[in-house]
């Protein structure tokens, strides 16, 4: 059964009535499938208008649910989110940047999901609705393992709120392929760091991907750079210590080594890119 609902309470209602999968940008669900016939029944939510756009409210960011990346790219955002434009422009091509959403590429929780980093950085949560009600978790828990989460069946991910809590700090992604376009990436990292007055870390934020069944942050690193001087540069005080949350694999892009060894260099490069040093 294909079932496209007009507003979220028929989405939430159809997903409450019978099992289902949830189709959104279709930029995961169609490559999935391959040759094979969609099986079971189908909620499209593609049509539902109230869950795109970018919204600024008193103490956080909202992005709807689907929100495409090419709107992310459009849409003027806080520094903190220049992280998360950057992610935009490498989701794939034009054409899937057009489709893709910000939800299906959490809820299809690739290891090497691009959209993840940037966020866990932040703290983002994550708001699910159902029929029964919603809820509110964070991105670090919602993502449990390699394409699991904690979405239950008769919910959508509506949205991912971004805490205002450094909304000033400059932020980077920077991130390692096979080749610059259209490629899933061997490892990928996002930074945001907070400087106060007198030219010192206030904040940091390190997040890593592609090196772990999902992102990692890394708070050993975050903690030692708060009250580090930026003149002297960030990523050289990144040690192959601070990296001892990632547990990376070896697979047929990349080497469980070269992935350790690469996600150092992307660390440091993405520290100094956040205070201008390349």
């Amino acid at each position: 059964m294909y079932i496209k609902p007009k507003t979220l309470d028929e989405a939430v209602l159809a997903l409450a009535t019978e099992p289902a999968q949830v189709l959104s940008g279709g930029t995961d669900f169609y490559p999935a499938l391959g040759d094979r016939p969609v099986r079971g029944s189908v909620v499209d939510v593609s049509g539902l208008g109230e869950l795109r756009g970018v919204a600024t409210e008193a103490d956080r960011i909202r992005i709807g649910g689907l929100t495409t990346w090419s709107e992310i790219i459009r849409t003027p955002l806080p520094r903190c989110l220049d992280a998360l434009k950057a992610t935009a422009r490498e989701v794939g091509s034009v054409q899937i940047q057009n489709r893709g959403t910000v939800a299906g590429n959490l809820c299809n929780a690739s290891p090497a999901a691009d959209g993840v980093p940037p966020l866990l950085a932040l703290d983002a949560d994550v708001e699910l609705v159902s029929k029964a009600g919603s809820r509110r978790m964070p991105l670090a828990e919602f993502i449990v393992g390699n394409r699991k989460t904690q979405r239950r069946a008769d919910e959508l991910l509506t949205a991912v709120l971004v805490p205002r809590v450094v909304e000033s700090a400059a932020s980077a992604f920077v991130k390692l392929g096979a080749r610059r376009y259209l490629v899933i990436s061997i490892s990928m990292v996002a930074a945001a760091v907070l400087v106060d007055d007198t030219g010192r870390v206030a904040d940091a934020r390190v997040a890593v991907g592609s090196c772990s069944a999902a992102a990692r942050r890394l708070r050993e690193l975050e903690r030692e750079l708060v009250g580090a001087a930026v003149r002297e540069g960030l990523g050289r005080r990144v040690r192959p210590e601070h990296l001892q949350p990632l547990s990376p694999i070896d697979d047929v892009r990349a080497t469980a080594e070269y992935r350790m060894d690469a996600s150092l260099t992307l660390v440091q490069r993405a520290l100094n890119a956040c205070i201008g040093v390349f």
